[in-house]
């Protein structure tokens, strides 16, 4: 398959976190689209953070868009010059105060919505984690960390007992799968 080629772009707006993009396109076919419309965002990751004991570290907070408090496993856009383990381990010990003395594990690196965003989620499982450090938030997080039982958190998923998102669910099933 062909892709297409981009014949111009213009931005509606740059901002520190996103932007959003029109680009002309032509199709291989010739077909012109004059406005396909791409969000830029930076790459995240995300981590499974598993304890000692076997519990999963969850952080519960207030999803503006989403008009809820929801648990979520840690997560955050790269900084400048970050490698993703780099990127993860600085996450995980800044929203929850976790750490562990294993090299995390990388499970995958996937496009978030590559139809109309041009970011990647790199997901990672940190095992024999344990609280080490105080948590240390930006003035917009307000962050509760929860601890779940490893074993019980896909019931409580499928179930919609926990109020969650994809990106913590897919992550959850795929460390579930790779610990099996």
């Amino acid at each position: 398959m062909k892709k297409w080629r981009t014949l111009s772009s213009e931005y509606f707006y740059k901002t520190p976190f996103g932007n959003l993009r029109k680009d002309r396109c032509e199709l291989p076919n010739g077909h012109i689209v004059d406005g396909y419309y791409i969000n830029e965002y930076a790459d995240w990751v995300n981590a499974v953070v598993v304890t000692k004991e076997n519990k999963i570290v969850l952080v519960e907070q207030y999803r503006y868009a989403g008009d809820d408090v929801f648990l979520e496993i840690p997560a955050g856009k790269m900084e400048e010059n970050e490698t993703y383990e780099e990127g993860i381990l600085r996450e995980v010990r800044e929203e929850t105060g976790f750490t562990s003395k294993l090299k995390p594990i990388k499970l995958g690196e996937f496009m978030v919505n590559p139809a109309t965003q041009n970011n990647k989620v790199i997901t990672f499982l940190i095992m024999d984690a344990y609280q080490e450090f105080e948590q240390n938030l930006d003035a917009t997080e307000e962050i509760e960390v929860r601890l779940f039982d490893f074993s019980i958190l896909g019931d409580l998923i499928r179930t919609n007992q926990l109020k969650t998102q994809l990106f913590t669910a897919h992550a959850y099933f795929m460390a579930k799968d790779y610990l099996a």
